[in-house]
């Protein structure tokens, strides 16, 4: 191994990036080099002699394993070259292992499905066809025409998730995470039931099938011993976010603990509404015996030593974690603001006055970013950017896969891949005019009673308004799904077919096109149409701009983001809006210490996104919703119940604006006049 290369990681990472094959935890805090540490760890592995592709790194992105991935790469391209003595380029080094929990599951099933009773060609549904085949199945069980008010179809989905990442009751998971719902247990039961056999019957997998089918691979002995066999090394990323059946997944994969390394750091565990489990961190080293070694990395680069004092006094009164004291070799900087101002008008007029007077200072827009526990705390502030002409961003917004058009012409690939895809195959039916829902599934009922034979969907006849699209339908499903089909080109011959329904249905189809050729560009990265529907759905891109119409016109603009969707970032200023109790912690909180705790890490998180300057934003009053525009009824805030004095200590307080005291004016003798005694003389 070359010393040099490793000589820029501090004693910490040197020690995990170094570590033997017992297991490991490596506590990450904030800002620390965690993505420079699991790097050099993958390289240092190689550079031992371990072949890349015995290596399995999960992580919670696929651009996190590409990124890890690539700098592993340069390492070991660098320290061969240096142990040569050449100047060749860098050495090929591929972790084919690399991915998320779910690519990676999906990967293993397609080897393993007869072991599991699947088709090696099982199709996977992102959120919404899941939500569509569970909304069919509740129409069905006569749900959707009850008195009573029955969850909808994304609502069923989220409490049938919950329940499967949890490994609870359905029982537990109604009472703690949707109480209103509980009344219709049993109904939803039965509905679970219903959605499970209609997905084995047309062979498909939902994203979350697809770690309760890994997860049940590992739980025969043999079969779990198969799967370790291809693996020396296991690291995860992001540890803290990972859920009850994904720590069972690893804990079956390396029962003993060798050559298993997780990173990550309960500090930052803030997704318990996707089902991460925060104990599968703090519980991880005595799953092992002897328990797995700890490695803390506490050295941040990141923020100012004043904005870290800030997160540690915070963090100092958590009730159960690994405890670490953030530290920067940076100068103290400015410590950290508590400002309080009048409402949330006042608010959003300080943030931007705060963020404009930065920029005078050469901190870019971009380079600032403005944070909030919920969506919709932003209202007024975006308001008051537009009517100032300042752009900005907001981060989360509709997703690509999301748009109709696209999930359009992915369901006529998808159907060609799976032709027992009933919702696929509704959604494509549905495209030709004439084909309502009552058409769609009488075509499909037919289909199927044929065995999905190609010759029995040529023969049906369709209503006359689709007649005459309905030969150019059966011709381009037959190319697709034919055994001899490759895959170059298929996306271009679906585009061709979809065309004219595009123009026909939608308005602005130009525009939509483009997304359409944007997909088929895409397409060319991937090597089969299995992976490439997989990979769509499992990775989704966000969309074919990262940035809003309006602030591209701009060279610069603000980050707007909730604190969820800021983790990982950061920027030279954060400022975080409405530091109260009922908005840090969430009044849904109250009466539950774990998510009290975990409110304690969002505000965490907000404040560690921070690098130089970082202002907490305490309103006293919020105006009542639903009142007369001129209305002036509100309620008083009090500031979050986090701001214990050792964390009070740490800030300097602000009231904004600042009032200026006026001159007394000099004193005039005036006369005096007896109201008493003309009160007194009106009664006698």
């Amino acid at each position: 191994m070359s010393a040099v290369l490793f000589e820029k990681l501090n004693p910490a990472q040197l020690a995990a990036a170094t570590h033997g094959e017992a297991p490991l935890l490596v506590i990450a805090g904030a800002g620390t080099g965690k993505t420079n540490t699991i790097a050099h760890r993958v390289a240092h592995l190689v550079l031992q002699g371990v072949r890349p592709e015995r290596v399995l790194l999960l992580t919670f992105s696929r651009r996190a394993a590409q990124e890890l991935t690539r700098r592993a790469q340069t390492i070991v391209g660098q320290a061969v070259k240096g142990a040569a003595g050449s100047a060749n380029g860098p050495v090929d080094v591929r972790l084919p292992w690399a991915g998320t929990f779910h690519s990676v599951a999906n990967r293993l099933l397609r080897h393993y499905a007869p072991q599991v009773g699947l088709e090696p060609g099982f199709g996977v549904m992102d959120r919404g066809d899941s939500a569509d085949l569970l909304d069919v199945s509740r129409h069905e069980a006569g749900l959707t025409s009850q008195e009573r008010r029955f969850p909808r179809k994304d609502t069923c989905l989220a409490i049938y998730s919950h329940c499967v990442n949890t490994q609870r009751p359905l029982q537990a998971t109604l009472n703690e995470a949707f109480p209103w719902c509980a009344e219709f247990e049993a109904e939803l039961k039965a509905l679970f039931g219903r959605y499970v056999e209609a997905k084995l019957a047309q062979q498909v997998l939902d994203y979350d099938d697809l770690l309760l089918y890994w997860h049940a691979l590992m739980q025969d002995e043999t079969l779990a011993r198969d799967v370790e066999s291809r693996f020396d090394h296991v690291l995860v990323d992001e540890y803290q976010d990972t859920n009850t059946l994904q720590a069972e997944i690893l804990l079956a994969l390396k029962p003993t603990g060798r050559g298993l390394c997780v990173v990550g750091d309960d500090a930052q565990s803030i997704y318990s509404f996707r089902a991460a489990n925060v104990a599968n961190i703090l519980e991880f080293p005595q799953r092992f015996s002897p328990p797995a070694v700890q490695i803390p990395l506490e050295q941040n680069y990141r923020s100012t030593q004043s904005i870290l004092d800030t997160a540690n006094a915070l963090m100092a009164d958590a009730e159960k974690q690994f405890e670490k004291n953030l530290r920067t070799t940076r100068s103290a900087g400015a410590r950290a603001r508590l400002v309080t101002v009048l409402d949330e008008f006042t608010q959003s007029q300080f943030v931007i006055e705060s963020v404009l007077a930065a920029r005078e200072q050469g901190v870019p827009l971009r380079s600032q970013a403005v944070l909030f526990r919920s969506s919709h705390h932003s209202d007024l502030l975006e308001l008051e950017l537009v009517r100032r002409n300042i752009p900005y961003v907001k981060h989360g917004g509709l997703k690509f896969l999301e748009a109709a058009h696209v999930k359009d012409l992915l369901s006529v690939l998808r159907w060609a891949d799976n032709r027992k895809n009933r919702i696929a195959a509704h959604r494509v039916l549905q495209l030709l005019p004439g084909m309502g829902p009552v058409n769609a599934d009488r075509c499909f009922r037919s289909f199927e009673a044929a065995q999905f034979d190609p010759a029995a969907l040529a023969a049906w006849r369709p209503p006359a308004a689709a007649f005459e699209f309905w030969r150019a339908l059966v011709e381009v499903i037959g190319d697709l799904s034919s055994a001899g089909r490759g895959w170059e080109g298929q996306v271009g011959l679906a585009r061709q077919w979809y065309e004219p329904h595009l123009n026909r249905i939608y308005e602005e189809s130009t525009v939509r096109a483009s997304d359409l050729e944007q997909l088929e560009r895409i397409a060319l990265q991937f090597s089969s149409r299995e992976q490439f529907l997989s990979e769509l759905t499992l990775d989704p891109p966000q969309a074919t701009s990262d940035y809003g119409t309006d602030a591209r016109l701009d060279e610069d603009f603000l980050i707007l983001s909730t604190v969820h969707s800021a983790k990982g970032q950061e920027w030279d200023r954060v400022s975080v809006l409405n530091v109260t109790d009922g908005n840090f912690p969430n009044e849904y909180a109250n009466g539950n210490a774990a998510r009290i705790e975990e409110e304690r890490r969002l505000l965490y998180v907000a404040m560690t996104r921070a690098k130089n300057s970082l202002d907490l934003i305490v309103p006293l009053k919020f105006h009542v919703t639903r009142q007369a525009r001129s209305g002036d009824a509100h309620v008083y805030g009090a500031r979050s119940r986090f701001f214990t004095p050792g964390l009070l200590a740490t800030l300097d307080s602000v009231v904004w604006p600042q009032k200026v005291r006026a001159a007394a004016p000099k004193a005039k003798a005036l006369p005096r006049v007896d109201v008493g005694a003309r009160l007194r003389g009106a009664w006698t």
